[in-house]
């Protein structure tokens, strides 16, 4: 038997947004195992996990930098928005984006780029930013995308100046229509990914990983309901149809248009554009992402949890 500890119950907290003595009694059910006890959580209804997992914590600023057919998405952390409104952090962020559409994308390849304004990789001009600033940076994540014959269009949502804010957006559309088009409804598809954050472009290629547990957590929801075990697989199946509708881009209903789903606008919009256009690739970017702070009255909560 796993040992039930606080920093395990801790983490469990963080990841679902349940209670405590919520997430001690669903690590004792599960042996420890956290992927298992969110589950059991959500199987109960007692945890929103997938859309507590995401809140953004970390401060510091997210930058795009495109050139029609290719754009980068980069994320820098600082350790608190301060630092984050100073114009020299600013230029650092935009500037490592600008670095990064040489690259493969990676962090690796990207921190081990040259810098241009410091003649230093991106890894060491980071080094130096701390020593000025006199704070703790991050280059914690960044995404590429590239098409030979269309446009990778951008959006950054509330930006906090030109190319830079807290949410940003890239979308891959491979056509040879229209440009103006392309980047048009490009920038609308990002608006409506940045809203809704899909998982996936189409249903087939949401991770077969999720789509189990997600199927799991229905059945136990649906076996609750004591009805037959073949009345259950039918409304499984159900579930998981409108599971996929709802998480996959391309069927989902479009934020600016709800009458057409987004597969719809694009078709729309490729009769316009006056060639096919396919959406091949998409990064989301939201500063923080996974990340938590350490909540304030913990040692209180913890020390409940040791006298329960």
């Amino acid at each position: 038997m796993t040992e039930i500890t606080a920093a395990l119950v801790k983490e469990l907290r963080e990841k679902s947004g349940a209670g405590m003595m919520d997430c001690k009694k669903a690590l004792l059910e599960n042996n420890g195992d956290i992927e298992a006890s969110i589950d059991w959580l959500r199987a109960k209804g007692i945890s929103k996990a997938d859309k507590k997992a995401g809140r953004a914590a970390a401060e510091g600023l997210i930058a795009i930098a495109g050139a029609g057919h290719k754009a980068v998405v980069v994320e820098l952390n600082s350790e608190t928005d301060f630092v984050a409104r100073n114009d020299a952090f600013q230029d650092l962020v935009r500037g490592i984006a600008n670095v990064a559409l040489s690259t493969d994308g990676t962090v690796e390849a990207i921190a081990a780029a040259t810098y241009p304004a410091s003649g230093k990789p991106v890894a060491d001009t980071i080094k130096d930013a701390i020593a000025t600033i006199g704070e703790n940076m991050t280059l914690r994540r960044a995404a590429k995308l590239e098409v030979e014959h269309g446009v990778v269009a951008t959006y950054i949502h509330n930006a906090a100046g030109d190319g830079i804010g807290k949410l940003g957006v890239l979308v891959a559309l491979k056509s040879e229509g229209d440009k103006a088009v392309l980047t048009s409804i490009g920038r609308q598809v990002a608006m409506h990914i940045a809203a809704t954050n899909p998982l996936a472009i189409r249903a087939e290629e949401v991770d077969a990983a999720v789509a189990e547990r997600e199927r799991n957590v229905f059945i136990e929801q649906a076996r609750e309901s004591g009805k037959p075990e073949a009345i259950i697989e039918k409304m499984v199946d159900g579930r998981m149809r409108k599971f996929f509708e709802e998480v996959a881009l391309l069927s989902q209903a479009f934020v600016i248009n709800p009458d057409l789903t987004v597969g719809a606008a694009v078709e729309a919009a490729a009769k316009e554009a006056g060639a096919k256009i396919e959406v091949v690739g998409m990064a989301r970017l939201l500063l923080g992402e996974g990340v938590e702070k350490e909540e304030s009255d913990f040692a209180a909560e913890v020390a409940a949890v040791a006298k329960g």
